[in-house]
């Protein structure tokens, strides 16, 4: 132990602290740092508009914005197309509308219900899935899963994905369901 102090000593006496020292260490660390890119000054070239209401109509007029004056002038420069104007979509809530869903993306393109039980078998129950593949009315444009749940009376459930006339029946009622929906579309255009 007194050998670790007689090294601490001889050190300290190396090294004598001064102040000099630290103006010298605050110095060093003062100039090693640069200027954080959020403080250094953004290059303004001649086309940028230094106004705001400048800035934000050229944004609008490169297609970087929205004005109220566009919208209500009837140019449309992006086609938006929302659940409400596809007609299989459409068909396809109104056909599934008496089961409780759990999963609605139109985005995704799915519809899936939750767990749905007619009310006579309580130990069995069914879920369907709708995948739209296309926002064409044909046969190949949804894909349609029909899941069977059978539970024993001690909650032992099995789950199997079931082929039956359901499946094809649902698809054949929303194609046509599109179908008219479509025509009324058309119709009131």
């Amino acid at each position: 132990m007194n050998n670790f102090f007689s090294i601490l000593k001889k050190y300290r006496q190396i090294i004598k602290y001064t102040p000099i020292h630290s103006i010298f260490l605050i110095f060093m660390m003062i100039s090693s740092c640069g200027v954080p890119e959020f403080a250094k000054p953004t290059k303004v070239s001649k086309d940028t508009p230094m106004g705001a209401k400048e800035r934000a109509r050229k944004n609008v007029e490169e297609g970087r914005g929205v004005s109220l004056k566009g919208m209500m002038s009837g140019k449309k420069s992006t086609n938006y197309e929302f659940s409400t104007s596809n007609p299989l979509w459409r068909a396809s809530l109104e056909i599934i509308d008496f089961m409780p869903l759990a999963t609605v993306d139109y985005s995704g393109g799915i519809i899936i219900t939750d767990w749905y039980t007619d009310g006579q078998n309580f130990d069995e129950s069914i879920k369907i899935t709708v995948r739209f593949l296309s926002n064409e009315i044909r046969s190949d444009s949804i894909k349609i899963i029909v899941h069977n749940k059978k539970c024993r009376i001690n909650q032992n459930c099995a789950v199997n994905e079931i082929d039956s006339n359901i499946k094809f029946e649902l698809q054949k009622s929303i194609l046509r369901k599109a179908a008219l929906i479509e025509k009324e579309i058309k119709k009131s255009k």
